[in-house]
């Protein structure tokens, strides 16, 4: 919790608190010259013996009200409120591969690291979006709600890791299903992110994903992670990151990991991308996010902390009321009872 919204007008108490005590000091000599150059010590008592002596305390008013002014201006606050949200934004699903095969190193360090790299640099550039985050293999989970939060989003990116879901395979239709199923509540066009190496254990699904993304009106952008080439697949590797054994199938034999777009292809049509550094596939997923619809809808509350300058601020304004209105005129003559009549 931040104790103060604007903390460097702290730094300016003492500095305002000299300068108006050096301007006192400063007046307070000058009068006292005036006053031995013009009056003998005599003189200048008979001519103020009616007026009232200038009190220390109308001085210490007169700093107190600007230390709480520099209180109120650094804006104290503490308690939280929380405060509704409404504005205008597209909605977006970004859907992660956090199979096995993501750990491929035919793009370094591998494929997963390389999406997360990637999504980053997009998610800090999309300030009017709403954006879900789903991890998936051959089931697809919600990792992260659809929320305006870029600081919660970019959080839950760096937590994604292969093998995280404690189901294996891939299935690209697992998370186009419920990516539909999030985003069919709101109007107008939306889309989903895939990012994947393309390898799909359950190819017949795809028309059913295919159909569901339509039906709500969803474009679906895909970008393949991976080359055609292909590498071995990393399965066991040690503290400083060295892979030990490279992983098998049931035969024995060592599995190799290819990027398969066909079936990214026929996903997503023009909307395929195929990986090549993160800030170029960064820009090319945003140019085509800019053209989804907005709708205004009431996002998800934020925590804020109560702003509570009008406290000092009160006491400030009270302070140099007083300090403005000390009294420094005549003393009240004592009334003298009239003589006796005779």
């Amino acid at each position: 919790m931040k104790l103060f919204a604007h903390p460097s007008f702290l730094l300016a108490i003492i500095p305002a608190m000299l300068a108006a005590g050096l301007l006192l000091w400063i007046g307070s000599a000058l009068k006292k010259h005036v006053e031995r150059t013009l009056f003998s010590a005599e003189v200048y008592q008979k001519l103020t013996a009616s007026l009232r002596p200038v009190s220390r305390w109308r001085n210490v008013c007169l700093l107190a009200g600007i230390f709480f002014l520099f209180i109120a201006l650094a804006g104290p606050q503490w308690g939280t409120e929380i405060v509704e949200v409404q504005g205008s934004f597209a909605q977006t699903i970004i859907a992660v591969d956090v199979s096995a095969s993501m750990r491929a190193q035919d793009l370094q360090p591998n494929r997963l690291e390389n999406a997360k790299m990637m999504l980053r640099m997009l998610v800090s550039n999309l300030k009017d979006e709403r954006i879900g985050l789903i991890a998936f293999t051959s089931q697809a989970q919600i990792a992260c709600p659809i929320t305006t939060d870029q600081e919660a989003l970019t959080y839950f990116i760096s937590t994604l890791r292969p093998d995280m879901l404690p189901v294996p395979g891939t299935s690209l239709a697992a998370p186009v299903t419920l990516a539909a199923r999030l985003l069919s509540k709101y109007p107008g066009q939306k889309a989903v992110i895939l990012l994947t190496d393309g390898e799909d254990h359950s190819p017949k699904d795809l028309a059913a994903a295919k159909e569901a993304a339509l039906k709500n009106n969803i474009r679906i952008i895909a970008i393949g992670i991976g080359t055609k080439e292909g590498t071995l697949l990393p399965d066991k590797v040690d503290a400083s990151g060295q892979v030990i054994e490279y992983k098998k199938d049931r035969k024995g034999n060592t599995v190799i990991s290819k990027l398969d777009d066909q079936s990214l292809v026929e996903l997503s049509g023009e909307n395929y991308i195929p990986y090549t550094t993160a800030a170029q596939v960064a820009v090319e997923v945003e140019k085509k996010l800019r053209s989804l619809d907005k709708t205004s809808t009431r996002v998800s509350r934020n925590l804020t902390y109560k702003n509570r300058y009008q406290i000092p601020l009160a006491f400030s304004f009270l302070l140099l009321t007083v300090y403005l209105l000390w009294p420094v005129g005549r003393k009240k003559q004592p009334i003298l009872n009239p003589p006796p009549s005779r």
